[in-house]
């Protein structure tokens, strides 16, 4: 096991968590924020060091053998589908998802991206680019931290986020397919754009952008309004993103229910 400290783990010259309030700093966040007002996606390149991407890629090929896997089909609003609905409604039409997830109790202490989730100085700069007051790491003792594992023919279906944010950082690509695509903003609070949702399900790209998700890349991402899948995988190397979860409210948990469907257990 590589012995990084999360310090070390960074690219601290070119993001430097430890003078918040330096005027690289400042300029860091008054960029991510801009991006993340126009797009609700804000991509921070570069943001491991090369000793850091070698280490959590190492890290995460050694989580990945403990990942539990799951297949299945769902909408774009994780509900089950409303069959009072037209066929061809974006609430009743389904994709297909399959992925692994190493849950956060399988995550030793001395795991590089463990140590990176837990690190006070990297929830502070994610709880600055948000804005939107104090930030707790999850509660939730298998969805706190995760690992996506994603091999040959995985994906996950074009679908909203039930959170307000999902913090996520890039460690390997596959070696092809694995897009993460987006149609920003395409529904807001008060509106459901349910024509422009079917047109996207439907295939029309018009609205859909690429985020490139470099490994090293970490995402702040606020997907209950921006539809947004992972396009299916194809080869033999595995695509390793890590999945970091924080709430604005203390004490947060996922329920049983999808703990169970991500993790094939309760705890």
């Amino acid at each position: 096991m590589d012995n990084s400290t999360p310090e070390q783990l960074l690219d601290l010259a070119r993001y430097p968590l430890l003078d918040p309030d330096g005027a690289v700093m400042r300029d860091v966040l008054r960029e991510a924020r801009a991006r993340l007002r126009a797009t609700g996606a804000c991509e921070v390149p570069g943001f491991l060091s090369a000793r850091g991407l070698a280490a959590i890629t190492a890290d995460g090929d050694r989580l990945a053998q403990r990942a539990h896997r799951s297949e299945g089909v769902g909408t774009a609003y994780l509900e089950v589908p409303d069959f009072s609905l037209p066929e061809d409604h974006p609430r009743r039409i389904l994709g297909a998802a399959a992925v692994g997830v190493v849950a956060y109790d399988m995550f030793p202490a001395d795991s590089p991206l463990r140590q990176l989730y837990e690190w006070d100085p990297f929830m502070r700069f994610i709880e600055a680019v948000l804005e939107r007051g104090t930030l707790y790491r999850y509660a939730d003792p298998l969805g706190a931290l995760n690992l996506a594992v994603m091999g040959e023919g995985d994906q996950l279906q074009w679908h909203f986020d039930q959170t307000d944010f999902v913090v996520s950082l890039a460690i390997r690509d596959a070696e092809r397919g694995g897009d993460f695509e987006v149609a920003p903003h395409i529904r807001s609070a008060d509106d459901e754009r349910y024509p422009a949702v079917h047109r996207v399900l439907s295939g029309d790209r018009t609205d859909v952008v690429r985020l490139p998700m470099t490994p090293g890349t970490l995402l702040i991402f606020a997907g209950r309004h921006s539809l947004h899948r992972v396009s299916p995988i194809h080869g033999r190397t595995a695509r390793l993103v890590g999945l970091l979860a924080y709430d604005t409210q203390p004490g947060t948990c996922s329920t049983e229910i999808l703990r169970l469907a991500r993790y094939g257990r309760t705890g």
